[in-house]
């Protein structure tokens, strides 16, 4: 469940704002605020981030993986604080927004980003995805494991489904996990995790 704010505010505006404390985001001018995930939501995330994090470490890569930086689309007024969001760091020195704002906005800066599913799942298939694909960023995974996105989504029967989005020519192509398949990732080929091992973080029994 979220809260929306009804009030138009610029990204500025938006930025100058935000409290240290609660999650929100900027949805075409309205400040959202993110209700608190649930406990198997966290337990999906904090597994994940364990896992990305080794293999960063492991590979000597120039990533990591912040708490609050927020990405905006360059075009609207727009600013989402993703699940799990992996930084270039190297690039941050072309990023405009980085040193007062923490927000990032470039794609050269965002190898990978992860939205871990909730009640407002229509935002990551929808609005998120279409945003995404617009700032270029190369990867982008969904992780639906509570099955509760669209069948047009996830098929049907329902089942829980990553959904990994990989920009090519422009434009995202997906490739979608289910059961005991082993996760393929442009930004980690060697990331050895299968989807079934993603869902159980989340206490899905496969």
């Amino acid at each position: 469940m979220i809260q929306a704010i009804h009030k138009l505010v610029t990204f500025e505006d938006f930025a100058a704002w935000r409290p240290e404390g609660g999650r929100y985001e900027l949805h075409d001018g309205v400040i959202v605020e993110m209700a608190q995930p649930v406990g198997d939501h966290e337990d999906v995330v904090g597994f994940l981030a364990l896992n990305i994090s080794i293999e960063i470490g492991r590979q000597k890569l120039p990533y990591f993986i912040p708490k609050t930086v927020l990405v905006k689309p360059s075009e609207g007024e727009s600013a989402y604080s993703p699940d799990i969001l992996i930084i270039n760091r190297p690039s941050l020195v072309n990023e405009p927004l980085w040193k007062k704002e923490s927000t990032v906005s470039q794609a050269i800066s965002i190898p990978l980003v992860i939205e871990v599913v909730s009640t407002n799942w229509r935002d990551d298939y929808y609005k998120k995805l279409a945003d995404y694909e617009g700032i270029g960023i190369p990867e982008y995974w969904i992780i639906d494991y509570a099955a509760i996105g669209a069948r047009k989504f996830i098929g049907n029967p329902k089942l829980p489904t990553i959904s990994i989005y990989q920009l090519i020519d422009g434009e995202y192509q997906v490739t979608q996990f289910k059961g005991d398949t082993h996760i393929v990732s442009p930004t980690f080929p060697e990331l050895n995790l299968t989807a079934e091992q993603i869902f159980q973080a989340g206490g899905v029994q496969i």
